[in-house]
């Protein structure tokens, strides 16, 4: 199946979106301004409706659909512990995931601008 290169660019920018709603998903675990900022319900219906169109995007490859889960899997987690629980070895491990995030973000964010532009 072939895909268009605007259903690349809306692959491409549901990543960018996840990945961010992910990286805001970390920043309240220590910051407080981030959790009042942005209800918690209104940001769990975006992570999880762009995470099921993604599921269902990446249903075609099965090794991508599952890595990315698991990084959701981790990421979420990961935020729940620190929601709970904050130490300073946890907020190694977020500032660790949100640079990854971070990474992502821009490397997605770019060639989302680079389709676009040659739409």
């Amino acid at each position: 199946m072939a895909t268009s290169a605007k259903e690349q660019i809306e692959i491409a920018a549901a990543l960018v979106r996840l990945y961010v709603f992910l990286a805001q998903y970390l920043d309240r675990c220590f910051d407080e301004a981030a959790r009042k900022s942005y209800p918690d319900s209104e940001l769990q219906a975006h992570l999880t409706e762009t995470r099921r169109q993604l599921m269902e995007i990446l249903s075609v490859n099965p090794v991508v659909k599952k890595k990315l889960g698991e990084e959701c899997d981790r990421i979420l987690a990961l935020g729940a512990s620190c929601l709970k629980s904050a130490d300073d070895s946890k907020r190694e491990t977020v500032q660790a995931e949100r640079a990854i995030l971070r990474h992502k973000t821009l490397a997605l964010s770019d060639l989302v601008a680079v389709y676009r532009a040659l739409e």
